[in-house]
């Protein structure tokens, strides 16, 4: 029986390039939690930016945020709990943020709990990240001056993802985690969404097998990995496409048919 659904955002929900959730996905929610079923963005976006995507529904959902790296139940955003934090090695994080620094045409994003952090930035990549992205953003002059436990590290590289992760790769790929989380960002940490995933079915007390997971790119892929039931979008990358055999176009309509196989 499900009692859990956990989507990725971009690239599954909203297509790259686009902004905004479809509205007809809040109704859906509302419909999903009258039916006992939690609803959970699982993204690598900062909480405070899910929660103004999801603003009609934000007290509502459960968040999967950093890519597992912190997870939050319902609730008002100042009072919603915290069911998990995984953060980084401080030292390991501040050596890969350096080395991030060197990269020419690219762009750091260092996270704490709800604030994500810029050193070395123009004005125009702040405001990316404050208005395109929704995220709560301090700037810090160097890496060591984050004032918090570092629970994820981002590369912004709008090249291309092939580059950076040639370079960072070596180092720190296996034991960081590194993924692609699209075509212009690249991911580090201790924690997944297969992580996050298992964390929130432990706080909210559902059991694995009654879990629907939706994804796009191979960050999703430890989610997709244990989910109960794993739809990955049609127009994933093809090595993806073989390794996951249900695939859809939209979430929206396999909400729909989920809704009216309940009855609801």
């Amino acid at each position: 029986m499900v009692k859990l659904i956990a989507s990725d955002i971009d690239g599954t929900l909203i297509p790259y390039g686009e902004s905004e959730l479809p509205r007809a996905l809040f109704p859906l929610i509302r419909r999903l939690r009258a039916a006992g079923i939690h609803f959970c963005p699982a993204s690598g976006r900062q909480f405070h930016s899910l929660r103004g995507l999801f603003a009609p529904v934000a007290e509502e959902i459960c968040c999967l945020c950093e890519n597992g790296a912190i997870l939050y139940g319902p609730g008002p955003e100042d009072a919603a709990p915290v069911l998990s934090k995984t953060a980084m090695p401080r030292q390991e994080a501040l050596a890969l943020s350096e080395a991030i620094l060197t990269l020419p045409d690219c762009r750091i994003l260092i996270s704490g709990a709800n604030t994500t952090y810029v050193c070395a930035a123009p004005p125009e990549y702040i405001q990316y990240m404050r208005r395109d992205k929704g995220n709560r953003v301090a700037e810090v002059v160097a890496p060591g001056d984050v004032p918090e436990e570092i629970i994820k590290v981002s590369v912004y590289c709008p090249k291309g993802t092939a580059e950076p992760m040639r370079r960072l790769g070596p180092q720190w790929g296996e034991s960081l985690r590194m993924a692609a989380a699209g075509p212009d960002w690249v991911d580090f940490g201790l924690a997944d969404k297969g992580v996050g995933l298992r964390g929130l079915c432990a706080g909210l007390g559902v059991a694995l097998e009654d879990t629907v997971v939706f994804g796009d790119n191979w960050n999703d892929a430890a989610m997709l990995d244990i989910g109960g039931t794993a739809y990955l979008m049609s127009q994933a990358d093809p090595a993806l496409k073989a390794r996951y055999s249900r695939q859809c176009d939209s979430v929206l309509t396999v909400l729909e048919e989920i809704l009216k196989e309940l009855g609801a």
